[in-house]
């Protein structure tokens, strides 16, 4: 058997995945209760707004040139 062999998923590993995958997502909703996850949504908002209304635009407009913009301008 080759290392490649040894290495490769097979349907027995994926189950296994999910099935650890499953029982970490079950143990953090068992610890994280709602007033928990409301603060962490208001966190999440607090920093994905101002990314969303200064870093992107900053980045678009220094990867736009300056010809597109007017074309789009006038359009």
């Amino acid at each position: 058997m080759t290392n490649l062999q040894q290495c490769a998923p097979g349907p027995a590993s994926t189950v296994q995945f999910f099935r650890l995958w499953s029982d970490r997502v079950d143990g953090l909703d068992r610890h994280l209760s709602a007033n928990k996850g409301a603060r962490a949504a208001v966190i999440v908002v607090l920093i994905a707004y101002p990314i969303a209304r200064i870093a992107i635009p900053a980045i678009l407009h220094g990867i736009v040139p300056d010809v597109v913009r007017t074309v789009l301008h006038l359009i």
